[in-house]
């Protein structure tokens, strides 16, 4: 890709609509954060890694806008903090390796892609034939959002703890937090409107968790402008994630998410054409 740069505030923007638009997606947030960078010639050095983490909870802090009701609610809040605990648990052990040999590895991200957008297809074919039943289930009478406390009222505490344990595969830059969560939850027999807004609440603790860490280590290397940099991809991140989690929630009336196993194929295959 020939020599890299530092990080400017035109290239935030373009990383802060990016993450907006892919973190609640099946698609990987971070992946194509990596990917973008490895486009647009950015170095990927220790405040851009921190900038992919951080710049994730511009995003999240979308759903805690549009779900402040659900985290008043102590049930709920009960059933998050339990799928986040493997999460946390397996995210601080592998903090280290995951900074240092996968992100920023587009080999990793274009791998993960792929095979996550062949998996999602298959999975996708499969619980059509056999689970139909419960694709019943996308409308419950409630407005989405407002419908938070109902849906996640449906997930067990087990349930929960499991959800928790395949998203922590999401660490792997590229296979998507809300891919790994919402096929996780399919698979163990939610309705697909419940495991998704349950997605979006247990972003938010992950993400702040994630983001907190990669602070605490790093902050002090951080310059003025880069804390500049910083705040304008969160800024954006979070305005674009606003229209992203309401699109999401309108597609998945309509549709399943074959159409984003292909997406998957496609991107990998074109990013592999361009950067390795």
């Amino acid at each position: 890709m020939g020599d890299t740069i530092s990080m400017d505030f035109i290239q935030a923007i373009i990383f802060g609509i990016v993450e907006g638009v892919t973190e609640f997606l099946p698609v990987s947030s971070t992946g194509h954060l990596i990917l973008v960078s490895g486009l647009l010639g950015v170095s990927q050095d220790v405040f851009t890694k921190s900038f992919e983490i951080i710049i994730q909870l511009g995003a999240i802090a979308a759903v805690a806008v549009l779900y402040w009701r659900s985290f008043m609610n102590p049930e709920i809040l009960k059933k998050v903090l339990v799928a986040f605990i493997p999460t946390g648990i397996i995210g601080l052990i592998f903090y280290k390796v995951v900074k240092t040999y996968l992100i920023g590895n587009e080999f990793v991200v274009i791998f993960a892609l792929a095979l996550g957008g062949v998996a999602l297809i298959i999975f996708e074919l499969w619980y059509k034939e056999s689970k139909i039943a419960l694709e019943n289930s996308h409308d419950t009478g409630r407005k989405p959002i407002e419908d938070a406390a109902f849906q996640v009222g449906q997930v067990s505490y087990k349930q929960a703890a499991l959800v928790g344990v395949f998203q922590a595969i999401s660490i792997v830059p590229g296979v998507s937090r809300s891919a790994a969560t919402i096929v996780g939850g399919l698979f163990l027999g939610l309705k697909r409107s419940v495991i998704i807004e349950f997605s979006f609440l247990l972003a938010v603790p992950t993400m702040v968790a994630a983001t907190g860490l990669d602070l605490a280590k790093n902050y002090s290397s951080f310059s003025l402008d880069q804390f500049g940099v910083l705040a304008v991809g969160f800024g954006v991140s979070f305005a674009v994630a606003l229209g992203s989690i309401k699109f999401l929630l309108y597609f998945i009336k309509r549709h399943n998410f074959i159409s984003f196993g292909v997406y998957r194929i496609i991107a990998a295959l074109l990013f592999w054409l361009f950067l390795i």
